[in-house]
């Protein structure tokens, strides 16, 4: 039975943290690229950042030098560590890996 289940997420005040984990089952997870997208009230999912099985990193440039991923293939984990976090990203935070998908975990970066 596949699963991608992701955890972490929560409210934070403006220039807070929050360290997003992914936990994947089923498959062979370390196979394969994995990432984080995010999706906003009345926007379109997005790429926030991705990790190739050999470790080549992508990062939206809207988080370039506050986000950063990382995988655990022993463990089947990815992470997502963010920094200075800023309002505008809120949103639903999304793990993938080959072709599944978690369910999401919300983030809300608020005063």
């Amino acid at each position: 039975q596949v699963e991608v289940v992701e955890s972490g997420g929560g409210l934070v005040q403006p220039g807070g943290s929050l360290r997003l984990s992914c936990t994947a089952s089923g498959f062979a997870f370390s196979s394969y690229a994995t990432g984080w997208y995010r999706q906003a009230p009345g926007k379109e999912r997005e790429l926030v950042a991705s990790i190739s099985k050999g470790g080549l990193i992508y990062y939206a440039d809207s988080v370039k030098g506050r986000f950063t991923i990382s995988r655990d293939n022993a463990e089947n984990m990815a992470y997502l560590q963010m920094s200075d976090l800023k309002p505008e990203d809120t949103a639903v935070y999304y793990c993938w890996g080959h072709q599944y998908w978690g369910q999401g975990t919300q983030v809300t970066v608020s005063s």
